[in-house]
């Protein structure tokens, strides 16, 4: 599927982001998931690109990601991924009963609003320019929250979950869930006590549409 069209084609979904943001990850796993054809414009957030003014007239709060369509400008990653979901609801992300859809969005919610935003660039930066934090007392601050945080995804992957984070076809959860173990994996963390977040992760990254989300093979992306 051709993903990255012609930008001035006023048809195609624009999603602003960056190659390692785990937000921006989520979003590219849901079009691709669904099928949807969409153009990346890429944001460096090392060098803070996300705050020059021609994007924040797109997203004031100046993060990543945010999504463009032709009903105008989506911000904030679940917001985005609920859009998708009543917009293009085939193949669905949510569970068709109601308490289903509850807990993904639990699922989800635990990990992009509990684990994810302790450990994003602009808190780790804070850590290390306003608190003098070393790098050590930073990897100990993003382990602390990701285990915590898994331990208690890992009860409920255990008792919902089958061969993904909810049953036996992806959803939301997945989507959210995929970005944070490459973060965890990213920074060291050890997710041995894990097995069913890691058994899920694989299986989902075993999908071609999850597996081309991948950071690694993005357009902008940067092994250095």
């Amino acid at each position: 599927m051709h993903r990255h069209r012609d930008a001035r084609d006023r048809r195609v979904i624009r999603l602003h982001g960056y190659w390692r943001s785990s937000a921006a990850y989520r979003v590219r796993i849901a079009l691709n998931l669904k099928g949807l054809a969409y153009h990346q414009v890429p944001h460096d957030l090392r060098t803070g690109a996300q705050r020059h003014q021609s994007y924040t007239m797109l997203n004031p709060q100046g993060l990543v990601p945010a999504l463009e369509t032709n009903q105008g400008v989506v911000t904030q990653s679940l917001a985005i991924l609920e859009w998708l979901e009543e917009t293009h609801p085939t193949p669905a992300l949510l569970p068709a009963s109601a308490r289903g859809r509850a807990t993904v969005r639990a699922m989800a919610g635990l990990i992009a609003c509990d684990i994810h935003p302790l450990n994003n660039l602009r808190v780790l930066t804070t850590l290390r320019s306003d608190l003098g934090a070393d790098e050590a007392q930073v990897s100990a601050w993003i382990g602390r929250w990701i285990t915590e945080g898994f331990g208690a995804l890992e009860t409920l992957v255990a008792r919902h979950g089958g061969r993904y984070a909810f049953g036996d076809t992806p959803t939301l959860a997945d989507c959210c869930l995929v970005p944070q173990v490459y973060s965890a994996e990213r920074f060291g963390v050890d997710l041995s006590p894990f097995p069913r977040i890691r058994d899920c992760t694989a299986a989902a990254l075993a999908l071609e549409p999850v597996a081309e989300a991948r950071p690694d093979r993005q357009p902008d992306a940067d092994p250095a």
